[in-house]
């Protein structure tokens, strides 16, 4: 399985463009078109793509290291290593707009600039990030940053999954620079073009478009105040840093999660101003509560079990378990709060903001769903895979976590 995304995936993230751009986003009109001319319509890579590209990462490494923000340490290695991050995103999020409207307001960039290239940005991307995956696997086995580096001598499957838990280079975490920064900024920053592309096109923003950009920024704009519990998740403590996660971020991300903004950009829809403003409330309370569930836990964590969830004393289970460094170490696992709900219920909220701001591209065609499609596999699949990798370090806590939270996501469902 491996090897099959790694062959797949980089051509599925330009076919996705190809099909949104030159075919109205229905499938069946792609297929109907056939190969030589999908091929024909597919994107190149570029320097204008490749400035883009290597541009924004400079510019995000810059105020990853220079804007002032606290250290924070997070979740001891199975090695017993603690990577150290910088808490500076909510600063990061304010600059980067900022320079991006002044660098419009004086003309030096056009507001339309990532929607002009972005089949080019998407294969630069993508073909950049596969080079970097091959450097960083080389790194891992010769010069890791951490003992928490290793491989299986498979080389498919250590490319893949990656060789290094934190790589870092020059003091800067690639995780948190890759992941939040270069990723989930540039998110904000697409979405923010293809809003001014239809402006462009049309001398006015669409409901279906302010509603659908208006709650990814917000959401983008909460992940950066909640950066620092990003830390303790499965892709920074679990996951090492391979083409799963190195190309899933910066070409993956920019082309799935986006695909319904793409969309609308030509195809502005006829959602009306109340529709937009329900939908917006819904996604806003959506974000609400998934932003509550992971302060509950963050904070219980935080305060050794003494932080209150919902007004009362939390109720927490202790589970010990030796690392492998020899050391026994404790984690508190909560069942109150939302995580007595369900083990994973702060993903329901995801689905449904997912749901309420690609709702406004309507069910004519099938490819602006795509994201959604994939974040539920995506969800249930890490899911069982965290359920799996907590049932094998906590042992007989777990268990009694699972006996008082019978369900992963959905209550009585699942």
């Amino acid at each position: 399985m491996p090897l099959v995304l790694v062959m797949v995936a980089p051509f599925l993230v330009v076919l996705l463009w190809v099909g949104v751009v030159h075919h109205d986003g229905s499938l069946l009109a792609m297929l109907a078109a056939g190969p030589s001319r999908i091929i024909a319509e597919l994107p190149g890579p570029s320097w204008t793509g490749l400035s883009i590209c290597g541009g924004w990462l400079g510019f995000q490494a810059l105020l990853l290291v220079v804007l002032p923000g606290r250290a924070r340490l997070g979740a001891i290695t199975p090695e017993g290593n603690r990577p150290r991050y910088r808490l500076n995103g909510p600063a990061a999020f304010v600059v980067t707009h900022a320079v991006l409207a002044g660098a419009v307001w004086l003309g030096a960039i056009s507001p339309t600039l990532l929607y002009d290239h972005f089949g080019e940005i998407l294969m630069t991307s993508s073909l950049a990030a596969l080079a970097l995956c091959g450097v960083l696997y080389v790194k891992g086995i010769y010069a890791p940053s951490t003992t928490d580096a290793g491989h299986t001598g498979n080389p498919i499957r250590d490319f893949y999954w990656g060789t290094e838990l934190h790589p870092t280079v020059l003091g800067v975490q690639l995780k948190q620079l890759f992941n939040a920064r270069y990723a989930m900024m540039g998110w904000s920053a697409i979405v923010l073009s293809f809003a001014a592309k239809q402006w462009a096109l049309d001398g006015a923003i669409s409901p279906a478009m302010v509603v659908n950009v208006v709650l990814q920024l917000v959401y983008i704009a909460k992940f950066f105040v909640w950066e620092g519990g990003y830390f303790n998740s499965l892709d920074i403590t679990h996951d090492r840093f391979g083409f799963y996660i190195l190309w899933g971020v910066s070409a993956w991300l920019p082309s799935v999660y986006t695909i319904h903004t793409l969309y609308l950009v030509q195809h502005p829809g006829g959602l009306s101003t109340p529709a937009a403003a329900m939908l917006g409330a819904i996604g806003l309370a959506a974000i609400a509560i998934n932003y509550q569930a992971d302060a509950q836990r963050q904070r219980v964590r935080e305060s050794g079990g003494r932080a209150k969830v919902w007004g009362h004393a939390p109720e927490v289970i202790h589970a010990t378990y030796t690392a492998r460094d020899g050391q026994s170490r404790e984690s508190l696992l909560l069942v109150s709060g939302w995580w007595g709900v369900a083990r994973h219920s702060h993903y329901v909220p995801e689905l449904v903001l997912a749901v309420a701001w690609t709702l406004p591209v309507g069910f004519d065609v099938v490819l602006p769903w795509f994201y959604v499609v994939f974040l539920t596999v995506l969800l249930v699949d890490r899911a069982a895979r965290d359920d799996r990798r907590c049932a094998k370090k906590y042992g007989r806590a777990w268990d009694r976590y699972r006996e008082r939270v019978p369900y992963r996501i959905i209550p009585g469902l699942y």
